[in-house]
């Protein structure tokens, strides 16, 4: 088939059905134009928000400029899957505070594998129907303003969060791209704006870290606290992070869209045991060869067992007070590098604090109780 008779609205048409054969919940397609937003991120970038995360400014402009990171782009196919698993158990888990909370997205195989596998086959099929094509998939993976595109394909809107939003599914998604070089007619861009007055998520989150709507300081954020920072976390956060040892999904659970949220149908996104709910101390007794064996395929191994350590280190000093933590510390501080040490050390001294205010605690009820007693008693 040669381009000159491709029937393009058909072949959109196809393309959408081929992806929700593959198992994404939503296709949307769109032109390269993201002229509009390179203002908003230079200054996010000037402000600093982006911490550590030196790539996000290594780039420029690019992330901006499709056609600049894969010359000869025309169209990007915007698409969103579902990860919320059946039994996400929020409450449970963030409600005791012994048990290990993991970000929802990431107690299954790695999203970037599978829906780049997925945006692959996608790209083949489409080939096989036009003849040679020019395509790249990416899913989180490159310079790309992946929530600024899937909104201007029609998936939804940026939230206060900074998230895409759903009306029918919230924001409990990934979302994937596939740079194609055909002209494919376009999806109408998403013209609504759903948050209205609501400000659950800035008011809510716990470490302030969406500092005005649509805007996130990232160096306040417990995901990039918990995943993206190298070093020591500082220490005006870590009561703050409470038992969340990688990410958080808080912004998330209080967006009133999520009540539409919508269940995962891909069954590598389905929570491992080893890492769903796990105490707290049961993680921390990992070594670096049972990490490694426990999150293969995970997202989470690329922490790496030091940042994995240090963020357990500072949900044990969050649990309340337990002796056997304490010696869990004591014992693992043998065995760690000084910045897993500086995390441990903080953990046993909130500890100490919380035994010293329990026998406090304890004394003044048992004077409470001698008053109250009989003489003979």
């Amino acid at each position: 088939m040669t381009t000159d008779n491709i029937n393009y609205s058909e072949l959109a048409a196809q393309i959408k059905q081929w992806g929700q054969s593959l198992g994404f919940a939503e296709v949307g397609i769109t032109d390269i134009d993201l002229s509009q937003h390179e203002a908003q991120l230079q200054r996010w970038l000037d402000a600093g928000y982006h911490g550590e995360m030196a790539y996000m400014a290594a780039h420029g402009m690019k992330r901006a400029r499709p056609a600049e990171l894969v010359p000869g782009t025309q169209r990007i196919i915007s698409v969103k899957m579902n990860y919320l698993p059946p039994d996400a158990s929020f409450a449970r888990a963030l409600g005791d505070k012994t048990t290990a909370y993991i970000s929802r997205y990431a107690l299954g195989r790695d999203y970037h594998k599978v829906m780049r596998n997925k945006l692959k086959q996608l790209g083949q099929k489409i080939e096989k129907e036009v003849g040679a094509l020019g395509f790249r998939p990416f899913v989180d993976s490159a310079p790309v303003l992946e929530r600024q595109i899937a909104e201007k394909a029609g998936l939804g809107w940026r939230g206060k969060n900074s998230l895409l939003i759903n009306k029918q599914a919230g924001s409990w998604f990934f979302l994937g791209e596939l740079f194609v070089d055909i002209p494919l007619p376009i999806d109408k861009p998403n013209q609504e704006e759903g948050c209205g007055r609501c400000t659950a998520c800035l008011t809510l989150c716990p470490t302030g870290a969406i500092v005005e709507p649509y805007v996130v300081d990232a160096r306040r954020c417990i995901s990039y606290l918990t995943i993206e920072l190298q070093g020591a976390i500082p220490e005006v956060f870590r009561e703050k992070i409470g038992n969340r040892i990688y990410g958080c999904d808080d912004c998330q659970l209080v967006c009133p869209w999520n009540r539409y949220g919508q269940l995962t149908e891909e069954n590598d996104f389905l929570p491992r045991e080893k890492l769903k709910d796990q105490q707290l101390l049961t993680l921390f007794a990992w070594d670096e060869a049972t990490f490694l064996k426990n999150t293969e395929g995970s997202p989470i191994r690329r922490i790496g067992h030091e940042r994995w350590l240090r963020n357990l280190a500072v949900g044990l000093g969050n649990a309340e007070y337990d002796e056997a933590i304490i010696a869990a510390l004591e014992e693992k501080r043998l065995s760690t590098p000084p910045m897993v040490i500086e995390h441990i050390d903080w953990a046993i001294a909130q500890q100490k604090h919380k035994s010293a205010q329990h026998e406090r605690k304890k004394a003044r009820l048992i004077r409470i109780i001698e008053k109250g007693l009989p003489r003979d008693a």
